[in-house]
């Protein structure tokens, strides 16, 4: 069988056994590599070394990563650093413009944050927003959804992207700069398009104003809530830039230290020590070695999902894939549009995110050179392209749509008019910026 239809054969596959049989994306994308396998008449042998070999080679790079960010994003939910970060930006914003703040803060949370953990920590002020400003609480639970999606896309140590960025061997610091330069006019525009239902009548919305945690607001100093965040980011931006190869900060020890401090590991075990002394001295400490498990617990399946992701492209790796695209495909100028509608359709058709961003990464990496997209801002931006495709459109078969609509009380319908088209345009608008920017810089 070609692989040309060996492959579409196995994404409809995916879709199907997470969409429609509800099997764990886990064991789906083992199974997918495994029946590739055979499909591609690879001997039987070689497909279980080469299945644990892209798993372990997958884990090594990215997995203490992604268990370290989770840390820091459960530390800065349970000390009420997000609630306190959101609150000040609204103060200095202005109430008037609380929707933008939300937006702003959205983008910052997500980054350590995940996206539904995100909102249902702000959801409240939403509510207490909307009683404040008498302004439809579909403008607050929009512009809030929409920057936080714009992170939990673009912006590592997100797994998402970060897996992504591991399996193109894309630069870390590359994708976080260039990420924020498009994730920021991509979540104005989310909140641009909350606006349009500020005199939506709230009367015929559903009535939810259940708590699930207590409004806790985090006493650190502004300095001190954000540190876990930018601190990481910063470090990690650093390391890139001093690895240029125009050497902007020399051959001397400053590099030598920037290099160490800024490799994603040390970066963010950093963060991890900035977001633990959030935490109020009176909170026993086997209550704070609790939220660490339940943090771990969190990234373990995010990590087993990225490894298998992993070996399902080894798989493909192992059948010259890039060989076969180099040779048919050489006339068909695809480029950066073909990952973001690889990552659209299987984000539309199957609902995670994070699924879609790390099936998609690991079938376009072999293709990277054919595609001419192996330069280092190349892959950075078709990073970016899969993680605009992953937004692509957010619906009914996604969990987020659904914690957006019931923590803000909307109906599905209204939901779909507002959250879900939002999402389309974002994505839509973020692939328009990685196309000029590929144009320009190629």
């Amino acid at each position: 069988m070609s692989l040309f239809l060996i492959l579409p054969l196995i994404l409809i596959l995916i879709v199907v056994a997470i969409a429609y049989f509800k099997i764990h994306p886990f064991l789906t994308l083992i199974i997918a590599a495994v029946m590739s396998g055979f499909a591609l008449n690879l001997d039987g042998a070689l497909i279980l070394n080469t299945v644990s070999q892209g798993f372990g080679n997958t884990l090594s790079s990215i997995g203490i990563i992604i268990a370290f960010g989770s840390v820091i994003g459960t530390f800065l939910e349970k000390s009420g650093a997000t609630r306190r970060l959101a609150q000040t930006l609204i103060n200095v914003i202005g109430s008037g413009k609380s929707p933008l703040a939300l937006n702003f803060t959205g983008l910052l949370i997500a980054i350590p944050v995940f996206c539904d953990s995100g909102f249902i920590i702000l959801s409240s002020l939403n509510k207490a927003l909307r009683k404040k400003t008498g302004i439809s609480i579909v403008v607050f639970a929009v512009a809030l959804s929409t920057g936080l999606y714009v992170s939990h896309v673009f912006i590592p140590p997100t797994p998402g992207p970060l897996a992504a960025a591991a399996a193109l061997n894309a630069d870390l610091g590359l994708v976080i700069l260039v990420g924020l330069f498009v994730a920021i006019p991509t979540a104005v525009v989310g909140y641009l398009w909350a606006l349009r239902f500020k005199h939506l009548d709230t009367q015929n919305l559903k009535a939810n104003d259940t708590e699930l945690t207590e409004p806790q607001y985090s006493k650190q100093p502004l300095i001190g809530i954000i540190s876990p965040i930018i601190i990481p980011i910063g470090l990690i931006a650093l390391k890139s830039i001093a690895s240029y190869p125009t050497k902007p900060f020399g051959d001397g020890v400053v590099v030598d230290i920037l290099l160490f401090l800024g490799h994603p590991l040390v970066a963010l075990f950093i963060g991890i020590l900035c977001a633990i002394n959030l935490i109020d001295k009176d909170i026993p400490s086997n209550k704070r070695l609790l939220w660490v498990t339940e943090s771990l617990k969190e990234a373990g399946v995010i990590i087993l999902i990225t490894g298998a992701g992993g070996a399902f492209g080894a798989i493909l790796r192992s059948a010259n894939i890039d060989t076969l695209v180099a040779t048919h495909m050489t006339d068909v100028q695809v480029g950066i549009l073909l990952p973001f509608l690889l990552a659209a359709i299987l984000k539309t058709a199957q609902g995670s995110s994070t699924v879609a961003i790390i099936t998609s990464a690991t079938i376009i990496a072999p293709l990277l050179p054919p595609l001419g997209l192996d330069t280092e801002l190349s892959k950075a931006l078709t990073v970016l392209a899969i993680g605009a495709g992953a937004m692509t459109v957010s619906h009914i078969n996604d969990s987020y749509f659904w914690v957006v609509s019931q923590f803000s009380g909307m109906t599905t319908k209204t939901t779909l008019k507002s959250h879900t088209l939002a999402t389309g345009i974002q994505g839509i608008t973020a692939i328009i910026l990685i196309f000029i920017l590929q144009t320009i810089f190629n």
